[in-house]
């Protein structure tokens, strides 16, 4: 019951915000939500100094919820998939290559990138983490979370050909950048002396590998069962089944789920939809998969911003945080640059791309739940203020100026 009191006051605070949104701020839902949580955790900390009791109550109301197991074991694989239908295969095959150079060797350069200079800055700051621990760090934070992306993308009004890299390239490194974090935590966890670079490369491919091959037997099966019948609700269970069934498999295999989920998703929503779906049927799957998305996206934005009530901050983090998040930004561009000028891709690339996939490249829940898995050493809580700090940056700073900054460059063309 208190779990249920809990979904009922997220629920409840996402339909009065959004509605106030709709009716006089028209920004964009996954901004105007975060926000909203972050502006009532700020005021609650505030009151937790006048009332510690107040203060316990609201963490032990939102311990009832583990942030990462719930996003990383349950809402990461509905929100994949509902991201994923609407990823155009035959535009993002054109530029395939592309997409999967940034979202392999991008994110694999980013997290080595934003990882060595994290732990250079901590060195002028006397913080002594380990580099492993940066790099942990730089794989957590590198990935550009696809829940951000796609909300806040779709009121941008993108070139379709920008777009496409954008979302289809945060689908794809999301699931990258988890293969990689758990890959170097592994090698955390095993102190990094009994762990041989072949291992890691194994671990890595296996993890990766298995989520593809997985995603297209879940695709292929549910794409199958859906041409054999025509009846829209069953056709919705059985994308139900994909998600959570599928997203099971993967744990129990030990593959990526979250490269599973995209590519299931692009295999239903292109495949599926025009070969194995009627129109009715489409019709009923494109609107249950699109409300699905947008009332777990309103939980999900409402939840990063109070999760600064059970954070531990400081003005270090806090200014850590801040430093870092330029850094990113470099590091972004950096990441994609470089593999751009190595593998000759200025000729699919449209003029002032790379600026947009940089600045449009947000983080979101998913770095906030990969932090708090962190190792418990004496710097844990200082990474967990400091993602915490980019995060609140990437979606409030970069996701509230990403239409003018496209505007901006598209003059400079």
């Amino acid at each position: 019951m208190d779990l249920f009191f809990l979904f009922s006051v997220l629920i409840t605070l996402a339909a009065i915000t959004s509605y106030i949104n709709f009716r006089i701020f028209k920004m964009s839902p996954g901004i105007i939500l975060m926000l909203t949580g972050t502006l009532i955790a700020l005021v609650l900390v505030i009151a937790g100094h006048f009332s510690s009791a107040l203060t316990e109550t609201i963490k032990q109301s939102l311990a009832l919820l583990n942030f990462s197991d719930f996003l990383l074991g349950m809402l990461l694989s509905f929100l994949l998939f509902a991201g994923s239908l609407h990823i155009n295969y035959k535009a993002m095959r054109y530029y395939g290559k592309i997409i999967f150079t940034f979202a392999t060797i991008g994110t694999i350069l980013s997290t080595f990138f934003i990882g060595s200079a994290v732990y250079f800055l901590f060195r002028l700051f006397h913080i002594d983490a380990g580099y492993i621990s940066c790099l942990l760090f730089g794989a957590l934070i590198s990935p550009t979370d696809p829940i951000a992306v796609l909300n806040i993308m779709r009121k941008a009004n993108l070139p379709q050909p920008i777009e496409i890299k954008i979302t289809a390239e945060s689908l794809f490194n999301d699931g990258v950048g988890v293969v990689l974090f758990a890959t170097l935590l592994e090698i955390s966890t095993r102190g990094g002396t009994n762990f041989e670079p072949s291992s890691a490369i194994i671990l890595f491919l296996q993890q990766a590998g298995g989520g593809v091959i997985v995603g297209l037997l879940i695709g292929y099966i549910g794409y199958k069962t859906m041409k054999s019948i025509d009846h829209f609700q069953t056709a919705i269970l059985i994308s139900l089944a994909m998600v959570m069934g599928g997203y099971s498999l993967c744990h129990y295999l030990h593959v990526s789920g979250p490269l599973a989920m995209v590519i299931a998703g692009i295999f239903t929503g292109n495949k599926g939809k025009t070969e194995a779906m009627s129109y009715v049927t489409r019709d009923y799957i494109e609107k249950f998969w699109e409300v699905t998305d947008d009332v777990l996206n309103a939980v999900l934005f409402m939840l990063i911003g109070l999760q600064l009530v059970v954070i531990h901050f400081s003005f270090s983090a806090l200014l850590l945080g801040i430093l870092s998040a330029l850094l990113l930004v470099a590091a972004r561009y950096l990441s994609l640059w470089l593999p751009s000028r190595i593998f000759g891709f200025q000729n699919k690339m449209e003029n002032k791309t790379l600026e947009i996939m940089t600045w449009g490249g947000l983080r979101g829940g998913l770095s906030i739940a990969m932090a708090l898995l962190l190792p418990n050493d004496a710097y844990k809580n200082m990474f967990i203020g400091i993602t915490f700090t980019i995060v609140l940056f990437s979606i409030l700073v970069q996701g509230f100026t990403i239409e003018r900054f496209i505007k901006f460059v598209a003059r400079k063309r």
